[in-house]
């Protein structure tokens, strides 16, 4: 789809995600760009940085339905990024997750359906696949909300779609400004020293969005190709002279991450850049199947089995840039 003359939204449109989208989308010939969230001291900030008057903030929650459709209307596209996100927040919190996550999610499907949106993108996360804590169970959940959404929208031209990937560097729920703070101290707490990650940045992350709202058939669950690395490489590249103190796995936390299981390989396919989790519904079978090729039996896309690994140096340029 053609960004020209298009109004966006973006819900939870302060935060880390949301600030990087919306600079990127403003050096299109966009009509406008709506900023979503609940946070009016955050809108504040990011108003003195983004003076574009292309863009509208508006306040609200995603648990709002009626202040959704509200916002929703003239809108073309909408990018859902609003989520709780903190592992142990969620954990202690349950209901408030359920609410923003999974209610909330409702909320976005049933106001662009009603707003005639014309395509929809939510952001998942690694941690909705074979999720063990309960922001994973959320997200996994959301995600299926917005798969299963295309079988509610009729004869209208709207589509619903995911894009899945991993840890976002220089995210506010990254790592690396905690271990950052920590190198003052001498040592740098891991969880355990064979953890891995996937990792990408967040210009990754934005454009791979950008890439799929024209892709999208709608029911897709895009997955990008990115790299992995070791958590004690990323402890080296930050505080090379700094001690290792092994704390153990917090509840709630893997070892390793997964972005596509085996039993998601089977209506999976393999570009040069990403993959795409196609949808197991019949309506499906009218889209035609995406261009790819169909990935081998027994394949999953684990962080600790990914065949391109991020080096110490490399994690240093990231960190550091």
């Amino acid at each position: 789809m053609n960004l020209s003359g298009k109004t966006i939204l973006v819900t939870g449109g302060t935060g880390s995600f949301g600030k990087k989208f919306v600079a990127r989308v403003l050096k299109e010939n966009i009509k406008k760009v709506i900023v979503l969230s609940r946070d009016e001291l955050k809108q504040y900030e990011m108003a003195n940085i983004y003076t574009d008057k292309r863009i509208r903030y508006f306040l609200g929650d995603v648990r709002d339905k009626e202040r959704l459709i509200r916002a929703f209307s003239g809108v073309d596209i909408v990018i859902h990024a609003a989520a709780l996100k903190h592992v142990g927040s969620c954990e202690y919190n349950p209901f408030e997750a359920v609410k923003t996550n999974i209610h909330g999610a409702q909320n976005v499907i049933e106001a662009a359906i009603d707003c005639n949106v014309k395509r929809v993108i939510a952001l998942s996360t690694d941690k909705a696949v074979s999720p063990i804590n309960l922001y994973g169970a959320t997200k996994l959940a959301s995600d299926k909300l917005f798969i299963a959404a295309n079988s509610y929208v009729g004869n209208k031209d709207l589509r619903f779609s995911v894009v899945r990937y991993g840890n976002v560097v220089g995210s506010r729920g990254s790592v690396i400004p905690y271990f950052l703070k920590m190198k003052k101290t001498g040592k740098i707490p891991i969880t355990d020293e064979r953890m891995t990650r996937f990792w990408i940045t967040l210009d990754q992350g934005v454009q791979f969005v950008l890439d799929n709202i024209s892709r999208m058939k709608g029911g897709e669950i895009f997955v990008p190709k990115i790299p992995s690395m070791k958590i004690t490489d990323l402890a080296k590249a930050i505080a090379p002279d700094c001690t290792i103190e092994i704390i153990g796995v917090r509840p709630g936390e893997k070892l390793h991450e997964v972005m596509i299981t085996e039993d998601d390989a089977r209506h999976t396919i393999e570009n040069k850049d990403f993959y795409i989790i196609q949808p197991e519904f019949t309506w499906w079978e009218n889209k035609g199947t995406m261009e790819g090729n169909i990935i081998p039996e027994g394949f999953s896309y684990t962080s600790n089995r990914n065949e391109n690994w991020l080096t110490i140096d490399e994690l240093k340029k990231l960190v550091y840039e």
